[in-house]
């Protein structure tokens, strides 16, 4: 055999020896030990120096496993949806709305965590259950989070059989979630990953904001849909609209489904124009942090009443929120179930001796988006089956809140 290095021929030579110019041969067994030590993140002196270094991580990081409270909240929705899912139909969205928020009330004290509804059913002496300030969780001291809830959104579409409605809710650190105080609707804009974030804006014309879609989206305007809620106030949006060339579609109820429709992977809407509800306007912010979308809103006042209000508490009225604004933390947790069939989730289905439900989980921190079908039984004794009962923690709860709901120092 003939072996050739570098214009130097020998016969038979063996390659542990043979040379190249300005390189010193090591032996085989050498050579293996230098290569272990570089794959391990030495040079083989033991300070690391020859470990490949990378700036794009390769998957998820399995050695930094962490706490995701997105898991534990689906278990919430999926309750309240089970619960309000019965009054499909029924006409009477008070009884839904109440069945939903009992159902969600009573597994979010199950939580492990130490919560406080800053988005929820109304003022203290509005809602008896779930309102703004109530202390949530079964009373640990950590972590320390703000929720954002809306147990059912969509309560006229479960009364009148309708599409589209879903239970949410929203966690992020404590003090992160914006206090819309007694601005209760708000402008809104939103857009998936694929648009820049500064290209859009609510002081733009719909005309502009649909043309930097388009043209981030890679197709004419003519193919861009626009999301809209069918209410009155929003004829001159449609009307701009389509004046611009693009389709439109209107939904009766639900745009904290619709504005999560336009982040997701091959969505059927791009864009989402209107005014709606400013609490579901920060927990559509925080939805959309997760998917890498962009929500905006400006506070829109209803009369002068609440303009008078809004300005006597310090806020801005004219000031574009942006994603940030809305929802500022860094470890955000979103879940939701279709209660009603809608292009985002499908709704509860209910067979004999149990029921199925659709949801979608996800979290800022690590960007997951999951889409989750459960099988509930009930001869099962499962935290979201109708016959889930709290008392093995009831007492324990009673100590650790008053029947107020408010905190006790110390305990």
């Amino acid at each position: 055999m003939l072996f050739v290095s570098m214009g130097v021929t020998s016969l038979h030579t063996p390659k542990s020896t043979v040379h190249f110019p300005g390189r010193v041969a090591l032996p085989r067994s050498q050579r293996r030990a230098t290569k272990a030590a570089a794959d391990n993140g030495s040079n083989g002196n033991g300070n690391g120096a020859g470990k490949r270094q990378t700036n794009k991580k390769q998957g998820p990081d399995y050695q930094n496993v962490q706490r995701n409270l997105a898991l534990e909240l689906v278990r919430v929705t999926e309750a309240a949806a089970l619960a309000g899912g019965k009054w499909y139909g029924r006409g009477d969205k008070n009884a839904a709305d109440q069945a939903a928020v009992d159902m969600m009330r009573k597994v979010l004290n199950t939580v492990n965590m130490d919560g406080v509804i800053v988005i929820g059913e109304g003022e203290k002496d509005e809602a008896p259950m779930l309102y703004c300030g109530e202390q949530i969780g079964n009373g640990t001291l950590e972590p320390q989070v703000d929720i954002a809830v809306d147990p059912l959104d969509g309560t006229t579409s479960i009364a009148l059989g309708r599409n589209g409605a879903v239970c949410v809710i929203a966690l992020a650190e404590r003090g992160a979630l914006f206090d819309p105080g007694p601005c209760m609707y708000m402008e809104k804009l939103a857009v998936g990953p694929a648009v820049d974030p500064k290209s859009v804006s609510l002081n733009k014309s719909i005309a502009e904001n649909l043309a930097v879609v388009a043209k981030a989206l890679k197709k004419p305007i003519g193919d861009v849909t626009v999301l809209v809620l069918d209410r009155p106030r929003h004829e001159h949006i449609i009307k701009e609209v389509r004046e611009a060339g693009a389709r439109i579609k209107l939904i009766s109820d639900g745009d904290v489904g619709g504005a999560i429709e336009v982040a997701k992977l091959g969505a059927p809407v791009d864009v989402l124009f209107g005014i709606g509800g400013t609490p579901e306007g920060v927990i559509a912010a925080a939805a959309l942090k997760c998917m890498g979308g962009t929500m905006q809103g400006r506070l829109w006042p209803r009369n002068d009443e609440e303009r008078r209000k809004a300005e006597e508490a310090g806020y801005d009225i004219s000031k574009v929120l942006y994603t940030d604004d809305l929802c500022a933390g860094e470890q955000v947790f979103f879940a939701a179930t279709g209660v009603s069939d809608g292009d985002l989730l499908k709704g509860v289905r209910y067979f004999a001796g149990g029921a199925s439900s659709n949801s979608i989980v996800m979290r800022s921190g690590s960007g997951t988006v999951r889409i989750i079908e459960t099988q509930h039984r009930w001869e099962k004794p499962g935290i979201t089956n109708p016959g889930f009962n709290v008392d093995p923690t009831a007492s324990i709860l009673e100590e650790k809140f008053n029947m107020k709901g408010k905190y006790k120092a110390g305990v």
